[in-house]
């Protein structure tokens, strides 16, 4: 095995993997903008609670 094939073999993964997210369109974005979304909300919550107990 050379490295050559190491090389393709990667190329045809990387291929395979961007025709799975082109086929998704847009769900990716989505998905981790809601993940992200819900991660603020929950920190903004934890924060006025600390405000609400009067730590800094």
């Amino acid at each position: 095995m050379q490295f050559k094939d190491v090389v393709y073999a990667l190329g045809d993964f990387f291929l395979w993997t961007f025709e799975i997210l082109s086929s998704l369109e847009n769900l990716p974005n989505i998905f981790f903008s809601a993940i992200i979304a819900i991660l603020f909300l929950y920190w903004m919550r934890e924060m006025a609670g600390h405000a609400k107990a009067g730590e800094k």
